[in-house]
């Protein structure tokens, strides 16, 4: 097929974004552009085969590079950590905008292609690491002058699907935090943590928690070669100084959230009940003080109401598992089946984490 040039690309994924805006269907465009030859040299020099396997897949869409990068608002010598490179492409392109990359790859294949592959960019480190298992203070200690520590950090990552919440309570949660997030998801995962009261979810209660959530762009299935089966959406993500609510107890505060979430299709005054074995009166006049009608579903719930909720039924809770755990629904970014984005390449095994179990987190 005949490689058509960057600008028709632009086009073709300018006319997806207003399908999606104006709620339009069907199937996206076919998109093929001058990335496409660039990948296909990358891998002939450094003889690697996408895994088909692992459902890997190349990010060829030039104008969803430029959007990312742009989303990025980079400034020279802002530090980004990135999850899952692939073959470097947006982890070259980061670096060309003089940003100094920490990037995290699983694959040990990958890691020896991008340490050849970018060897000319002295300020791109390659961390062959797990990166639930790294902290971020780890990673920018071992990897920056004591002088830049203070800076912060930016995450810019194309995010595996079935670790999306285990890597934003990862970094959230994190001291320090981003002070920015612009990751690539799931187009039904990132408009659940983009999500307005009537259609939350735990995940948009604790993603919004922490920062304001913006969808910069849909992205087609076609932006990757091989096609995978779902598309994305590019999500930025500005992350707060401090949590747009004020609670005491954040482990607390989403033990409740998790509570109300355990049956979410049921109204509050039921699933409240059920979840936390209280007689169903006690949950009525409990929601009756928070102000909160118990016929409402936990979907319908805005960040101060779930707030007021923590306030009365908190002596009545225990404590739950860590922010990333989420047993309480069954998220997409949960499914195996549906893939995992990773840097120019997404990747859809289920057993595999970006990084490795290896304690390998000082770069080269």
């Amino acid at each position: 097929m005949e490689i058509e040039s960057g600008c028709t690309a632009h086009r073709n994924f300018e006319s997806y974004e207003r399908g999606n805006k104006e709620g339009r269907e069907g199937p996206p465009p076919i998109i093929w552009t001058g990335l496409t030859l660039l990948y296909q040299q990358t891998l002939r020099q450094f003889g690697f085969k996408p895994k088909k396997r692992l459902g890997q897949h190349f990010l060829i869409d030039e104008a969803v590079l430029e959007r990312i990068l742009s989303a990025a608002q980079l400034s020279p010598g802002d530090v980004v950590v990135e999850i899952g490179p692939g073959l470097g492409i947006l982890t070259e392109g980061l670096a060309k905008r003089g940003a100094r990359v920490i990037a995290v790859e699983l694959d040990s294949k990958l890691v020896a292609l991008l340490k050849k592959r970018l060897a000319a960019f002295p300020d791109v480190r390659i961390i062959h690491a797990d990166i639930l298992k790294v902290t971020p203070r780890q990673l920018l200690e071992n990897n920056l002058p004591a002088s830049e520590l203070a800076r912060g950090y930016k995450v810019i990552a194309n995010l595996p699907y079935y670790i999306t919440s285990p890597v934003l309570g990862h970094f959230l949660e994190a001291q320090p935090r981003p002070s920015e997030m612009v990751i690539m998801v799931q187009k039904e995962v990132g408009e659940t943590i983009a999500a307005v009261p009537g259609k939350m979810r735990l995940l948009s209660v604790k993603a919004q928690f922490y920062g304001k959530p913006t969808i910069i762009a849909y992205v087609p299935a076609t932006s990757f070669y091989p096609p995978p089966k779902v598309d994305s959406v590019i999500l930025q993500l500005d992350v707060y100084s401090q949590p747009p609510i004020e609670i005491s107890d954040v482990v607390g505060f989403f033990n409740i959230v998790m509570h109300g979430f355990s049956a979410p299709r049921k109204q509050l005054r039921n699933s409240l009940a059920h979840s936390l074995e209280m007689p169903p009166n006690q949950v009525a006049l409990l929601l009756e003080k928070a102000g909160i009608d118990g016929k409402r579903r936990a979907e319908t719930l805005s960040l101060e109401e779930w707030r007021e909720l923590w306030k009365v039924f908190a002596p009545y809770t225990c404590h739950p598992e860590p922010f990333t755990s989420c047993h309480s629904e069954r998220s997409e970014e949960s499914s195996p089946a549906q893939g995992r984005l990773r840097g120019g390449s997404r990747d859809s095994s289920s057993s595999r984490r970006i990084g490795t179990p290896q304690n390998d987190i000082g770069g080269e």
